[in-house]
């Protein structure tokens, strides 16, 4: 069964965790309060704004979306990328660096924050059921397995017009990968750091594309990376029993099967200090 829910989260300098009960735990740096969900409840999906890393970026948002259709948020929202109180009826939620997209249960797309290069210009979708959201660019599935796109599409990051079949995507900074119902893992964008060499990977259940890298977890509960590795955020070989993935700027996260999350990559921030938690799981 292909893994997408959205219960790990992995951010520029943070990382947040969907518990069992509903309750969220987060870990990095929180000087734009991205970390502030210790009193969220109810809540079945996660979203982290993630962005390349640069001198200019760091600060992000979490967005939660609850079993009753509401959406929750907090971080940084100088475009507005957390103005999201009035949803109701959503369905999936997903962030980018200044922009917050939520699915309603009737394939619309609801768009909040920075639209200046295409981003949140999602009105026209129809019949969505799956969405992710990159720096600068949004994607989504319809429920006929088509991907369509809206940003940013210098390095052709939006070219996804021809991909079908498809179970799950992720949006990443200047790449987008797609997962297809058969396994089968197809990309497209920047192909100077490796993000996109993914052509041969079979029986992936779930994938997830950070700023530079890709990841991914096959069938048999292992984990597959590619693209830059500065930080060791592809060092994930080792990992077992992984049923999902969270790729951030510099940074990995994967959660085995019974409630634990490993880490690899950057924790300049704190970002990878998971030890402790637990009880994390698909709703």
């Amino acid at each position: 069964m292909l893994a997408t829910s959205s219960v790990l989260a992995a951010g520029r300098r943070h990382s947040v965790g969907r518990r069992w009960d509903g309750t969220v735990l987060a870990a990095g740096n929180t000087a734009a309060a991205e970390c502030r969900v210790e009193l969220w409840e109810d809540v079945v999906g996660l979203a982290a704004g993630n962005v390349h890393t640069a001198t200019n970026t760091g600060r992000s948002h979490t967005v939660g979306l609850r079993s009753d259709g509401t959406v929750l948020a907090t971080g940084w929202n100088g475009d507005g990328q957390c103005d999201v109180i009035g949803w109701r009826g959503v369905t999936v939620v997903a962030a980018g660096w200044r922009h917050t997209l939520g699915l309603l249960a009737n394939g619309r797309v609801l768009a909040v924050g920075r639209s200046s290069e295409g981003q949140c210009d999602v009105q026209p979708w129809r019949e969505i059921a799956v969405l992710s959201c990159g720096d600068w660019h949004s994607v989504g599935v319809r429920s006929d397995g088509s991907a369509l796109a809206a940003g940013n599409n210098r390095r052709r990051q939006c070219a996804v017009e021809g991909w079908s079949d498809l179970a799950a995507i992720s949006a990443g900074y200047l790449h987008t990968v797609g997962l297809k119902a058969d396994g089968r893992a197809v990309a497209t964008g920047d192909r100077a750091t490796g993000s996109c060499e993914v052509d041969e990977w079979e029986d992936m259940v779930a994938l997830s594309a950070g700023s530079y890298h890709t990841v991914g977890v096959t069938a048999f509960g292992r984990a597959l990376a590619t693209g830059d590795n500065s930080y060791g955020q592809c060092e994930v070989g080792e990992w077992q029993d992984i049923v999902a993935v969270a790729a951030g700027s510099t940074h990995t996260l994967g959660l085995r099967a019974n409630g634990t999350v490993v880490t690899a990559g950057n924790n300049a921030d704190g970002q990878c200090e998971v030890d402790d938690w637990s009880g994390v799981q698909l709703p």
